[in-house]
């Protein structure tokens, strides 16, 4: 990273970067910590629609982290603001929580079944074969086709789950129609995050744990890119990849003194 310009702002995956299985990375409240004090812009990104920016600031704070409700950006969040710049005033049929319906209606959208403009697929707890195979009719009927993130599975502590990846492949199946995703690694998410922070592309870094989502996304939205090794991507395997991030670090602890 030493040929680029200073970092001036930074985007931070949150799981696998600052929490692990529902615990805080060793050193990761102190880099958040930091970062507050250094007045630089920052945002936590994650993929999941689930929750709202407040319930994930509630769930940081019970681990340790100080972090302001704005300084969230979900899939969710970018998901409903593309669709307030497309389309203002729409309408859509929502599959997913209370992190994607509320996001919906704060940007002014109607959620309706009736002849919606977007048919609009998020994660949940519980997926409805109902509430797919309406999406399904819908999507037949002219709806266009949405979906926050690609990702095919989510964690649990009892294993890995069907995500809204693995949902939206079931419904294109049934309908010939491919969605838009939002989220990561689309740089859709990493452009919405820098107009958030009004941010500038050359002096950001991207830190991640995933070199197919994280890392690929903040490539191509030309921002610096730093691979932590405390979730999914390791050295090794990062490697393999056609692309490489600016630089590997163990930890989001090894950042503090830069910040």
């Amino acid at each position: 990273m030493s040929d680029r310009k200073p970092v001036e702002s930074w985007l931070t995956d949150m799981d696998g970067v600052l929490v692990h299985e529902g615990q805080p990375v060793p050193g990761a409240p102190e880099f958040v910590r930091a970062l507050r004090a250094s007045g630089k812009p920052f945002l936590i990104l994650t993929n999941n629609s689930i929750y709202t920016a407040r319930d994930l600031q509630a769930r940081l704070n019970r681990m340790g982290f100080d972090v302001p409700e704005h300084a969230i950006w979900t899939a969710a969040l970018a998901t409903a603001q593309f669709l307030a710049d497309q389309r203002p005033g729409g309408t859509a049929y929502v599959i997913g929580e209370a992190g994607l319906t509320t996001a919906m209606h704060t940007v002014g959208y109607v959620l309706t079944d009736f002849a919606p403009d977007y048919v609009v697929l998020g994660e949940t707890r519980t997926y409805s074969f109902e509430a797919i195979t309406k999406a399904v009719r819908l999507i037949d009927g002219g709806a266009r086709f949405i979906c926050t993130n690609p990702d095919p599975t989510g964690p649990s502590a009892e294993g890995a789950l069907p995500a809204a990846g693995s949902v939206a492949a079931m419904i294109s199946k049934a309908t010939g129609v491919e969605p838009y995703f939002v989220g990561k690694p689309n740089p859709m998410m990493m452009r919405s995050a820098l107009n958030t922070i009004d941010a500038h592309s050359e002096t950001t870094a991207m830190i991640g744990d995933r070199m197919d989502t994280d890392i690929l996304c903040g490539l191509e939205a030309g921002l610096q890119t730093v691979l932590v090794l405390t979730g999914i991507s390791t050295r090794a395997e990062a490697e393999r990849y056609p692309y490489l991030p600016s630089r590997i670090v163990s930890s989001v602890a090894d950042l503090i003194d830069e910040i």
